[in-house]
Order: structure tokens, then C-alpha cells, then sequence
């Protein structure tokens, strides 16, 4: 379902911005995507991954624009390389697939096919909805770890702990820059933070539910060794921060071509590039 989904949303928002106007920009994405949560608190780029995406953009006047897109992306993280906590080691990889909208101011006067304003820096903010699968290495398997429930959601330890949904949404700002290469085509780079409105992105968030320290531990399964791989804690104690959210952040480049559909928009654009 998430994969036929995210495409859909997409397309549903191009069509509203086309209906708006039958003039704007499509586009293709290229770069990379990344994390920032409990087991990477503060290290950008760390363990970038590819990333690629379609974008629409409705460009209201010189200076204001609205863009659809869907990115596709990945991202994962682990104590071991971000030295969060070393007594953790847990991991995570995960799969994003994005749909939203942005709403783009630039800095100057721009638009494709000009002369005078062909360059301009550029802010933006917006909101998205993003679908996600968080996944660990355990004993050098891959495992979905939301069907776990490493923090012993709906356990008899926790029975209050719902397991989390797959799906959330984020808020998307940032900066970028756009360049007119002629009169049909664009580039233009972007990088983009997003904080999302869950905090189970990486599957880590509250306590540990497990006494895995105690003389006599359980043996060892996938579930244990997912939610405490070094079976080195008890019930209660700290596995994650639950006051913050998590973040993560696509960058890359964009090529775009100029759509035209009405006649009467082509004249007044030539109108308007008359320099």
C-alpha cells in the first residue's frame, strides 16, 4: 500500500498546482538522505545514503513559488559509528518514501529563460507525509524490528506502550539555490531538514522492558537480542530520549524543463522576457 500511496499524493498535488496554472517547471532529484535521532544525536551526512525523487513546481510570480514532490531515500544509523552509546550497540536502517508540498521564497527575482534574473538563493518550508520500516542486524540477519516490540509494546511489563505506525508526518524547511540553464531547463541544489512527528524512526524511544543484567538472564532470541543486544540492562532503565522526535534531511541536485500548455501563457512569457 505505502508504495502506490506515496506516488498517488504526489500526483494528486501536481494536478491541484497544474489546475492553478498550466505553466511550471517538472523535474527530476538526485542526492542523498540521512538521519538524526537517538543513535546519531548530532552528526550530519553521517552514513549518507542515495536518494532520488519527481518534483513539480508552480511558480506564482518572480518570487514565490509552490512544489509538489515524492523523494525516495534511506536511512540508518548505529552506535558503533556514531558513538552515541557504545553500551547500546543497536542499529537501524530504514527506507523513506515522501510526499509533500513546499512553499519557496527566493531571494531575487527568478525565472527560467532569463537574462537579468537567471540565478537566485532560496528558503523553504512546508509539510509532508512519509511512510517508513525500521530494520536491524541481528546475528547478521536483516529483521523488521516494529513487529518486535523492542520496548515491550503491549506487553505484560507495558501494556500501555501501542506498537507505533509506519507512517508520519514531517515538517520540511531549508535552503537552495536555483540556476536558469536556458529558456526550457533549470538546475538547482537543495538540502532540506525534516522533523518528524515521531520518535520511532530508528525504533528506539523510551526504557528497556526486559531484565536481561539479572544472574539468570532468558536465553538469548531475535527479540531479545533487538531490543538490548548486549543483554546488559533491566526493566526501567533509559534505551532512548523520548522528549525529542526524529529528524532526517534530503540534499542533492535538481533538473527541471519548463511545461507549457496555454498559448495565451506562452505570449505573455515572452512578453515578460522581453529583458
Amino acid at each position: 500500500m505505502r508504495k502506490s500511496f506515496i506516488p498517488l499524493l504526489f500526483l494528486l498535488c501536481c494536478s491541484v498546482l497544474a489546475f492553478a496554472q498550466r505553466t511550471g517547471e517538472l523535474g527530476v532529484f538526485g542526492g542523498v538522505s540521512y538521519y538524526i535521532g537517538d543513535l546519531n544525536p548530532g552528526r550530519p551526512f553521517l552514513l549518507p545514503k542515495p536518494a532520488y525523487g519527481l518534483m513539480y513546481r508552480y511558480n506564482i510570480n518572480h518570487r514565490l513559488s509552490i512544489q509538489a514532490h515524492y523523494l525516495h531515500g534511506k536511512v540508518e544509523a548505529s552506535d558503533s559509528k556514531s558513538k552515541a552509546d557504545p553500551t547500546r550497540n543497536l542499529n537501524f536502517s530504514s527506507p523513506i518514501d515522501e510526499a509533500g508540498v513546499q512553499f519557496e521564497v527566493n531571494f531575487f527575482e527568478y525565472f527560467l529563460g532569463s537574462r537579468m534574473h537567471w540565478w537566485t538563493p532560496y528558503i523553504f518550508g512546508g509539510a509532508n507525509m512519509f511512510f517508513f520500516q525500521p530494520y536491524g542486524q541481528v546475528n547478521g540477519s536483516k529483521v523488521a524490528l516494529q513487529p518486535l516490540h523492542t520496548e515491550g509494546q503491549g506487553s505484560t511489563v507495558y501494556p500501555g506502550r501501542v506498537p507505533y505506525k509506519l507512517y508520519a508526518f514531517s515538517m520540511p524547511f531549508g535552503i537552495g539555490v536555483k540556476v536558469s540553464l536556458n529558456k526550457l531547463f533549470g538546475i538547482g541544489a537543495e538540502w532540506g531538514m525534516r522533523k518528524t512527528s515521531t520518535d520511532y524512526l530508528d525504533d528506539v524511544s523510551k526504557t528497556y522492558y526486559l531484565d536481561l543484567a539479572s544472574s539468570t538472564p532468558p536465553q538469548p532470541t531475535v527479540e531479545t537480542l533487538a531490543s538490548d543486544p548486549t543483554l546488559s540492562h533491566n526493566t526501567g532503565m533509559q534505551r532512548g530520549n523520548s522528549k525529542n522526535t526524529d529528524w532526517y534531511s534530503f540534499a542533492g541536485i535538481t533538473l527541471v524543463v519548463k511545461i507549457r500548455m496555454l498559448s495565451k501563457e506562452r505570449c505573455l512569457d515572452h512578453q515578460r522576457e522581453g529583458y
